[in-house]
This record gives C-alpha cells, structure tokens and sequence, in this order.
C-alpha cells in the first residue's frame, strides 16, 4: 500500500460541479502526472464541503488548506507553488467579508466556527464512492456493535434516550416512532428513507447523500434491525441524478461486503434496500403519499389512521424516517444516546443541518447544535447581510414555514421556539431576507408554489390555496381592499384546520406569519398603492432624474419597448403609458440617475 505525502481533496458536489469542478479534478490528475507526483500525493473526489458560493473548492491536507474558487488554470500554480515548493498560494485562500483578512486553514474559517458536524462528519472529507473510505472513519461500526452486542431492543432503547426527533420537519421523538413498527403484529415490515426533498432552496438531502451516502444505509439497517424489518426503500426524487449514483454504487458495494443482503455479519440478520426514484411531486414528501409512489400510484395523501406503523406499504407495518435523521443513528448507537442528549436543548436534542441561503454572505451547507440563536447564524455562521443591508426576515422552515422578524434575532432554533413564534423548524430550508425583500411577494411566491404541487384531492388544500393566491395577487396588483385581507386571514386558518395532509395544513404558514410580523406592508399596498420594497410591478414606477441625467442615451438604446425619449440637448424621459417595468433602464444607467419610485 503506497503512502501519500499529501492529499489534494476537490470537491465534486452538485454545486461545485456546476462551478467548474470537473475541470479542476481534469488539471489537478494531468498536473500531477506531468509532474511525477502522482505516486506521492493522492487525488480524491468528495462530497460537499457546505460553503457552496465558494466552489469549487480544493482542501489539502496533512495542512488543511483551503482554496476556493478554484478554475482549471489555477491547477499548475497550486502544484507549483504548494504541493512541489511547501508555499500556500494565498490569492486563492477564503477572505473574511468583515475585515478581508485571508484564513488558511479551513478550521479557522468563520463559517465552520460554530458547527458541530455529526451528519455531515464525512461529507468533503472522504470519497463517496469508495466503502473502504467510510469504513476507515469507523463506518458500519454500530451496526457491528448493535448485530453483536446489543439487541433490537436494546438498539431502539438507545436512539428512544438519545431525543432524536425526526429531522424531515414535525420532529416526532424517533424511537417512539420505531417502537410502534416494532409492536405492531405482522410478519413482513418495511423502512423507507424519504429522501424527496423538495422545498425551494433546499439541498441537504441532496448533499449528505451525494457526500456520505453509507451513513443513511447504515443507520437504515440498525433501524431495520430495531424493527424487525427486512426490507427498505429510499425513496429520491429523479432531479437527483449524482445523489442516485451515489446510492446505487454504496448499495453495491455494501452488498459486495455482505453488509446488505442475506445474513449480514454471519448474525441471521438480513436486510435488502431498493431505490425508488420519485417523479418530483412535492406532496410526494407527505408519508402516505410517497408509499403510494412507491406501489405504483399516483402520489396523493390518504387520511390517518392508520398510520403506517400500522398498515404501510402494501399493507404492512412501516416507518419512514427522513435522509438526515438516518444519518443521525450511527453516531448514537457508536457514541452512545448520552452523548448525543449532551447536545442542543432539553427539549431539542443533537443538531440540525440548515441549507442557508438568501441575502447573507456565506451561503450553504451547515450543521449547528439545536438552541444556536438566528442572530449567531446569519451574522457568525453566514458573515451578515449582503451589501451591508438591514436584515428584515427569515423564511425556515421552507413553504411549510414562516418568516421571523429582526426582533426574532436572539430566538433559540428549536422545535418548541420557532413553533411558539408562528414558524417551523421543516427540513432545514433557512431563507435570509434584507430590506429590498417585500414581504407580501414572498408570502404569495411560497403559496404559489404549494398551490401548484397541492395534489388537489381534498377541497379545502385545492380550493382555499388557490382563492389565498388570487387574494395576493390582488393586492400586489394595487387592486386589493382592507376586506381582502380579513379574508385571506380566514382562508388561511380555514386552509391549515382542515386540510387532509401536510402541505394544505403548513401552506398558510408564510400567509400568516407575514400578516402577523408585516400587515403594515399589506397595508401600504392596499391603502397607499405602494410597495414599500419597491418589487411589486404594478405598484412601482421608473424615472430619470433630469440633473444625474448625463444624456448618454444608454437607457433608450437598451429600452425593448421604446419608451424612452431624449437626445444630447435634452434630459430623457420615460413614457409611463408605455412602460413594461422590466427595470433594463435602471440595470444599464452608469450615473444612478434612474430611479424607481
């Protein structure tokens, strides 16, 4: 076995990949072969590192570098320069927005600061695709524990004192869940991985099983072994072709080591596991629906009871847990259920994996103990607000949740906090708004998105979302009354009591919370005709101000509609008649003398 000098770690996430990191990996083998370094120093692809806007990223170890925004050109300097010279190459390394001082190291980088890492423990540090990797990080170790020493009992006792709640967004305690599997009366039971992870702005499913995919199918068949069961779907949606990938070759090679299949370990035990690849329904994340995919159906909810613990897939006992609870099982049944109630809060226990996004700087992946406050993750974790703006908002919880104010800031992220504040903790999505964000745009973009995946089967979900949109779009055309809005409150808490499954019940969410923390913006579109954020088309206008006007004509040339009149010897003008308000005057003005109003 060759030992390497060095390890040059690129990461091949979905994210990077899209930056150009298929070329970085190219360069980097060339480079390394050219050189005769190939022998010496190890090229590995992993997963996602979670600092997404930074990709591609390259780490090296043993110094633990971190270079970001590499391109294929920069490939012959860094060989050059650091892995043949010992020099680190700090054009490329992370500057902190705050004081732009370069981090060389990728412990020392801010947004890495205050993660505790148990999900994502793996992800960009190893390769997905080689078992051996995993295993070499004390992989498939707790299932060796549980087969050898423990009992099935024994194993769910474990994850019942650990607090694990389930991570895909009611946070029901897991073990419990497991324990209604485990009594109920059948001979043939099921678990299934809900890994149909679609709310907008959302990709931590994605990443943890393109970068650690063992991790679900271990935790799988400890769950499998708790249960009683002997066979497993994971359920992912077709939009993610390298998380497929990913899966089928870690099933494979799990299979070729005889730790999936008949008679695992030489125990008895046996456990087989299938994909399923969903079609991209939304409503395909409600249980019911998505077992339905699973037999063929067409994805739509059925009402509760019975549960699936109880009649599931085909009929049999079955629990569904999603991606990163999975995750989560390993490392408590390794580590031990104290150890995982060590972390969080007492109600809240462990971590949770947020895909941070919106107007904040460092966008991405994270993992943060339950009860961190938002103040520390969008101003600590994702280094402020972009441009130096106002924080107004964050949308958690995906469409299913609802936007908390700055006076939210110093609100600890936990199941029973952001639920008492109207919101919900939902599968991570973590949404930061500045003060160009309208507020009433939002609220009617997430309800236009659960209102075209609503499976229309129950009246109130198909009906009342579809009269809540009609109502937004009302009053972001100006058209709106103060009556509008009593009735979109009504529909909204009519929409969330009796709606049959999760989406119609969560839908209003964004709905409400914004007409609790923002009514005065609905208000200023009805009363005043305007947005205050100055989004909402048909509430704004475009103008030039006559002394910034420059008379380049610039804004007339790029205008698609001709609207725009002037010449040399007189300021330009906009027609306001003829106006589509697509804002090009405004993107092209290099004098900032065009405004809107």
């Amino acid at each position: 076995m060759s030992m390497y000098r060095a390890h040059v770690l690129v990461c091949k996430g979905t994210g990077c990949t899209a930056s150009g990191a298929p070329s970085v990996f190219s360069a980097f083998k060339e480079e390394l072969a050219k050189r005769k370094l190939d022998s010496e120093i190890m090229l590995v692809e992993t997963g996602c590192h979670g600092m997404c806007e930074m990709g591609p990223i390259v780490v090296i170890y043993p110094e633990g570098a971190f270079y970001c925004r590499v391109t294929a050109e920069d490939v012959p300097e860094i060989v050059e320069e650091h892995l043949y010279k010992g020099r680190i190459v700090e054009r490329l390394l992370y500057t902190v927005p705050t004081d732009m001082t370069k981090v060389p190291h990728y412990k020392d980088i801010p947004f890495y600061s205050k993660q505790h890492r148990i999900v994502l423990k793996n992800c960009g540090y190893i390769n997905p695709d080689h078992i051996e990797e995993y295993i070499a990080r004390d992989g498939y170790q707790a299932l060796a524990k549980a087969l050898t020493q423990m009992t099935p009992e024994e194993v769910l006792e474990e994850v019942k004192r650990s607090g694990l709640r389930g991570r895909g967004g009611a946070g029901f305690p897991t073990g419990l869940k497991w324990e209604f599997a485990r009594k109920a009366a059948g001979d043939k039971k099921y678990i299934i991985c809900n890994a149909d992870e679609g709310d907008p702005g959302a990709f931590m499913d994605r990443s943890v099983l393109e970068g650690d995919p063992h991790a679900v199918i271990e935790g799988m068949l400890l769950g499998a072994y708790a249960i009683g069961a002997d066979e497993g779907y994971i359920y992912c949606r077709a939009e993610y072709p390298l998380a497929i990938k990913r899966l089928k070759n870690a099933i494979k090679q799990a299979e070729e080591y005889g730790l999936l299949g008949d008679n695992i370990m030489n125990t008895g035990f046996s456990f087989h596991l299938h994909i399923k690849e969903g079609a991209g329904a939304f409503v395909c994340g409600e249980e019911t629906a998505l077992m339905a995919s699973i037999e063929g159906k067409r994805g739509m909810p059925r009402p509760r009871p019975p549960f699936p613990a109880q009649a599931g897939l085909w009929g049999k006992p079955t629990n569904i847990n999603n991606v990163e609870t999975w995750a989560n099982v390993p490392q408590i049944i390794l580590n031990g259920a104290d150890w995982y109630s060590s972390i969080g809060t007492e109600s809240s226990k462990g971590t949770k994996v947020f895909a941070l996004t919106g107007k904040v700087k460092n966008t991405g992946l994270i993992e943060v103990p339950m009860g961190i406050t938002i103040r520390e993750i969008v101003f600590e974790l994702g280094g402020g607000i972009l441009g130096d703006k106002e924080f107004k908002a964050v949308q958690i919880g995906g469409p299913s949740g609802g936007c908390l104010t700055k006076d939210h800031l110093d609100l600890p992220v936990d199941y029973e906090s952001l639920t008492g504040a109207g919101a919900i903790m939902g599968s991570g999505g973590l949404v930061v708004m500045d003060e160009d964000t309208c507020m009433v745009d939002v609220a009617k973009f997430f309800l236009e998105f659960t209102q075209r995946e609503s499976c229309g089967k129950c009246v109130p979900c198909r009906e009342g979302t579809k009269q809540m949109l009609l109502l937004l779009e009302k009053i972001t055309n100006g058209e709106g009354t103060m009556e509008d809005l009593n009735t979109l409150e009504e529909l909204a808490h009519m929409v969330r009591r009796m709606s049959l499954c999760g989406l119609g019940q969560t839908a209003p969410n964004p709905v409400l919370t914004t007409l609790k923390y923002f009514r005065h913006e609905y208000e200023a579109h009805i009363r005043d005709k305007k947005c205050p954020a100055k989004v909402c088309t048909a509430l704004i206008t475009y103008n030039i101000e006559s002394e910034k006007c420059r008379r380049c004509g610039l804004c007339a040339k790029n205008c698609p509609v001709n609207c725009i009149s002037g010449d040399r010897q007189t300021p330009y003008e906009i027609d306001q008649e003829r106006c589509i308000k697509c804002g090009s005057c405004l993107e092209v003005c290099p004098f900032n003398a065009v405004y809107k109003d």
